[in-house]
């Protein structure tokens, strides 16, 4: 696992505690895309595309919108380095 999904899994785990976490570099389905060229010249070897699967009771009662902020909040650094970003949350 690359440094910036373990770290994406670190914080998400401490601000969540989720039930059901997956952190997957979706990369190599984006490879050919304009963009991947600037973005591994610009980030090396750092994914370019991540998706987020995140089920947690943090979740519960809150708006579709409130929760991607939550998450988006909670990972703004890595985020930063990243083309692509596609959750998936779920309470």
């Amino acid at each position: 696992m690359s440094d910036i999904l373990a770290s994406i899994e670190t914080k998400l785990r401490a601000a969540f505690s989720p039930d059901v976490l997956r952190v997957d570099n979706e990369s190599h389905l984006h490879a050919g895309h304009g963009g991947a060229a600037e973005h591994r010249s610009e980030f090396g070897d750092t994914p370019s595309h991540v998706h987020v699967a995140i089920t947690s009771e943090a979740f519960r009662g809150l708006s579709r919108l409130a929760r991607h902020r939550a998450v988006m909040d909670t990972i703004a650094d890595e985020v930063k380095k990243l083309h692509a970003l596609r959750l998936t949350i779920e309470a």
